[in-house]
């Protein structure tokens, strides 16, 4: 039977499953922050960026699948988040986007696959929008590029269970534990202003994006993400039936399928 959590119940008991143990971990100091890394695999090369709040965990149920296809896989916790620091200046996309590259450079990694979710695939498109050449492709995975593609904002258990999920994880695992406010006040302020792409901005983002959303997406308007496919120049919309922004964790077979598709097709496999 294929694993579903539609409701997060199952991550609320038993949390997820650990990255596998052959990933290699390490740092790279960049910006004024330390910013941690871990690759596994071998072959063309896909970098996970999770989403705002979270770390690399979140994709606990990706990465196998990935390294089980041959790709190369490489997962980052984004500044401030998950094992990284930060320094006291406010976030930027741009600026977690470099903190890419320069995991990039470290690893020796000229372009890649990007998987983004939420700040991740803005964090992606950053990337792309600055250095193209280093971007095979994105899956733009349930995020807004200005501030009218978000819906209000509505608590549910689900967003409840995640949050939590979020709390237990960073006290675990940043070098500031008791930091979570700050850092998830820091995150809002900048989620509340960037990005701002205007239709035109986007039109000159000439790299293959698929764009998916759940249908039960809390936080991002089916609508802005059409839209947003329709203003990137090489882009398709995907919508997944029955999930949430949280599909990656809901239906991971699901999504994983989707996620291969893309990538054998944009590296040309």
């Amino acid at each position: 039977m294929t694993f579903r959590d539609d409701d997060l119940t199952y991550l609320e008991e038993h949390g997820l499953p650990d990255l596998p143990a052959t990933m290699i971990e390490d740092f790279v100091t960049h910006d004024q922050a330390r910013i941690w890394f871990a690759v596994a695999g071998s072959g063309r090369t896909v970098i996970l960026l999770h989403g705002g709040l979270g770390n690399s965990g979140n994709w606990s149920y990706q990465v196998p699948a990935l390294l089980a296809a041959g790709y190369r896989t490489v997962v980052v916790d984004s500044r401030g988040q998950g094992r990284s620091g930060r320094d006291d200046r406010p976030y930027s996309y741009y600026r977690m986007a470099a903190d890419v590259r320069a995991v990039m450079d470290r690893l020796e990694i000229d372009r890649a696959v990007f998987i983004g979710w939420s700040d991740g695939a803005d964090t992606a498109l950053a990337l792309a929008e600055g250095t193209p050449d280093r971007v095979n492709g994105i899956l733009f995975f349930a995020c807004n590029v200005d501030s009218s593609g978000t819906k209000p904002f509505e608590f549910t258990p689900v967003i409840g269970r995640i949050f939590q999920r979020h709390v237990d994880d960073y006290t675990a695992l940043s070098p500031t534990p008791d930091g979570f406010k700050a850092m998830s006040e820091a995150l809002e302020a900048m989620q509340r202003t960037q990005p701002e792409y205007t239709a035109d901005d986007l039109g000159r983002i000439n790299v293959p994006v698929l764009v998916v959303i759940g249908e039960r997406d809390e936080f991002i308007k089916l609508e802005h993400m059409a839209y947003l496919a329709r203003a990137l120049p090489d882009a398709t919309l995907q919508v997944l039936p029955e999930v949430s922004h949280f599909a990656p964790l809901q239906r991971p077979a699901t999504f994983n399928a989707v996620m291969l598709e893309f990538i054998a097709r944009v590296v040309g496999e």
